[in-house]
């Protein structure tokens, strides 16, 4: 499966990743996060697949973020609710999100880069 790359074209951090895989020859398709957002049933799909805690999905630095104030909103939504909100809305999204159907990374650090985008092309 190719790997999909979720982006907002203007973010530093995804321009950095994309760096970073088109460095190191790995094949992707990028995916503007705010034109093509990711569906509930998809993020609810990798928050499984990630092991990560759901509040890591959020862009918790976006300026929507804030403006919703989900700092103290979040523990009162249910998982469903969570996964419908941020389906609404690509910029509540933590970028980029990466994932090849079985392995999600959030944000970008390069070592967690190369232990799962790099080893995954050898």
């Amino acid at each position: 499966m190719t790997i999909k790359m979720y982006h907002y074209p203007k973010c530093s951090t995804c321009r950095k990743a994309q760096k970073w895989l088109s460095d190191h020859e790995v094949a992707y398709e990028a995916i503007d996060v705010v034109n093509a957002p990711p569906t509930a049933a998809q993020i609810e799909q990798w928050h499984k697949d990630s092991g990560e805690a759901l509040k890591r999905f959020f862009n918790t630095s976006g300026q929507k973020y804030r403006a919703l104030d989900l700092k103290n909103k979040l523990a009162d939504m249910s998982e469903q609710e969570q996964y419908a909100l941020l389906a609404s809305d690509g910029m509540l999204l933590k970028r980029p999100l990466v994932t090849d159907g079985n392995q999600v990374t959030l944000g970008f650090k390069e070592d967690v880069y190369e232990n799962t985008w790099l080893a995954k092309e050898k």
